[in-house]
């Protein structure tokens, strides 16, 4: 764990593993496949020539020779043709066969091109969603640095539709905090303050006051760590899934538990506001202990703001978003 997108050339990556967009032959071919075999050199090719070529959806293991990566899985992705002859079936066993054999060869670090999505014709968008679901699903379950290298943003796009709808959300909010007058701005939080104040105090219809006023007057000193791990215990999940759908490392999380003043990055303890599903407003409190805060003067903020309030916590598909707008992606 966890899954990284990156933009960087493949052959440099220093992993255990580098996954090639082979053709059936195994024998080389252009775009992914060949600049592999170039960096590699001719010993490559001639293990692709033992293998008996690849069927497509599955995949096969070579040495590194000369790139920086043990190992090459070679993998065959769908041409596209229309989306209706099992295209995403077999997009989705070739990382599926990939990710299984790098665990079987004891990898602890795979990087993988976006499979399909060159002179394949897979549309970018989709051979996108594909990859990550994949990847994502495969690492809640098993340890492993996952690297999603992306040449250029020319080979990268995520859905029309989701894109315009996030960049007017950021057009909404971001143009808001910019324009607003300093004293309006500072006017309406002073407001909001005093409306929370008010309704933390305010009587129960009995006249008590709420049980919860102790239980919040009682946590005011609680440290980062103190609240992560209390609010794992009221999910009623493990500390591994926490993690792991935070997109975190096992080591990281370890340190955090261990250390009960750790201060996380800000993009950390937005994962984990992710991870445990928590509402706007609770997220904005396990932020706050970590000593941030939301703010509409940050892309990154209101990219994930957009999908807490719309409740979508799959970390994935927000660093697919977070990555499209150049942004820090959480976890990692």
């Amino acid at each position: 764990m966890p899954l990284h997108i990156v933009r960087s050339d493949i052959t440099t990556m220093r992993v255990d593993a580098i996954v090639n967009a082979a053709n059936e032959s195994l024998l080389g071919g252009g775009g992914v496949d060949g600049a592999i075999h170039r960096a590699a050199g001719p010993d490559l090719l001639k293990e692709c020539r033992t293998l008996g070529g690849c069927k497509t959806g599955q995949a096969k293991l070579t040495r590194g020779y000369r790139l920086p990566a043990r190992y090459v899985i070679h993998t065959v992705g769908p041409i596209w043709r229309g989306g209706t002859h099992g295209e995403r079936e077999l997009l989705v066993s070739a990382y599926r066969t990939s990710l299984k054999l790098a665990r079987a060869s004891q990898c602890e670090s795979v990087a993988f091109p976006l499979i399909s999505a060159g002179a394949y014709g897979y549309p970018k968008d989709q051979a996108l969603k594909v990859a990550v679901d994949t990847i994502g699903e495969f690492l809640l379950a098993n340890d492993m640095n996952v690297y999603l290298v992306i040449f250029d943003r020319t080979a990268y796009t995520i859905g029309g539709k989701l894109f315009a709808d996030i960049a007017s959300y950021i057009d909404d909010r971001y143009v808001e905090e910019h324009t607003e007058p300093w004293e309006e701005q500072r006017r309406r939080s002073m407001a909001w303050a005093d409306q929370a104040e008010e309704e933390l105090r305010a009587p129960s219809p009995c006249g008590a006051m709420p049980g919860s006023l102790d239980e919040a007057l009682g946590r005011l000193d609680e440290s980062f760590s103190q609240m992560l791990l209390r609010k794992i215990d009221e999910a009623g999940i493990t500390d591994a899934q926490c993690y792991k759908k935070a997109n975190i490392d096992r080591k990281l999380f370890s340190k955090i538990r261990s250390d009960i003043h750790y201060k996380p990055s800000k993009p950390t303890a937005m994962a984990f506001a992710v991870a445990l599903e928590l509402p706007l407003e609770e997220a904005r409190e396990m932020l706050e202990k970590a000593g941030f805060a939301f703010s509409h003067a940050s892309k990154f903020d209101i990219i994930v703001e957009y999908f807490i309030a719309r409740q979508n916590y799959n970390i994935f598909e927000i660093n697919e978003a977070l990555f499209a707008f150049d942004q820090s992606l959480l976890g990692g």
